[in-house]
């Protein structure tokens, strides 16, 4: 079965930065599509970042110029750049994976797997 397990939250100051990894077992396919959600307190699981295996990204308005997201392909590993980081973007930080490709989504729904998740607080 397919393991994701994220690394890397932590405590920041706002304007701060943060490098998120999800390492990835048994999720081996020369086709991917996987992605950053988060969810904070009170508030639904919201896309944050998404890649699939021909090299297209797609992020949500609310983090455009600020994160990066990216796959080594080599490690297996997603990473999530997180730069210029403010106090509304504290949340538990999930990664995710899809078993059936299709268009690059940030919904949640339409993902298969999915980690346990970090936490990343930022402070004003």
């Amino acid at each position: 079965q397919v393991q994701l397990v994220e690394s890397g939250g932590g405590s920041v100051q706002a304007g701060g930065s943060l490098r998120l990894s999800c390492a990835a077992s048994r999720y081996t396919y020369s086709r991917y599509s996987m992605g950053w959600f988060r969810q904070a307190p009170g508030k639904e699981r919201e896309g944050v970042a998404a890649i699939n295996s021909d090299g297209f990204t797609t992020y949500a308005d609310s983090v455009k110029g600020r994160f990066t997201i990216s796959h080594d392909n080599a490690k297996n590993i997603l990473y999530l750049q997180m730069n210029s980081l403010k106090p509304e973007d504290t949340a538990m930080y999930y990664c995710a994976a899809r078993v059936i490709l299709g268009i690059l989504t940030l919904s949640p729904g339409a993902y298969n797997y999915w980690g346990q998740g970090t936490q990343v607080t930022v402070s004003s």
